[in-house]
């Protein structure tokens, strides 16, 4: 679900903005920058219960060692 959030900046930045973003794409681009500052926590939460999956781990480690190991033959 989306919610709308008013904010004003100057119109030279939005009009700089929208040139370089484009039409209808501004909302995406200001919600990709945001991001990473307000989920960093959570995330690393996430990397912690992953890496608590042995299972998980197991095969992680199995396809990474596939990467290292080209036949070339």
């Amino acid at each position: 679900m989306q919610k709308k959030l008013t904010i004003s900046i100057a119109e030279n930045v939005y009009n700089d903005l929208y040139a370089v973003i484009g039409k209808r794409k501004i909302s995406k681009f200001i919600e990709n920058l945001i991001k990473p500052h307000i989920v960093g926590d959570n995330l690393s939460l996430a990397y912690q219960e992953m890496a608590q999956d042995a299972q998980r781990e197991i095969e992680a480690c199995q396809w990474t060692e596939g990467l290292t190991h080209n036949d070339f033959s």
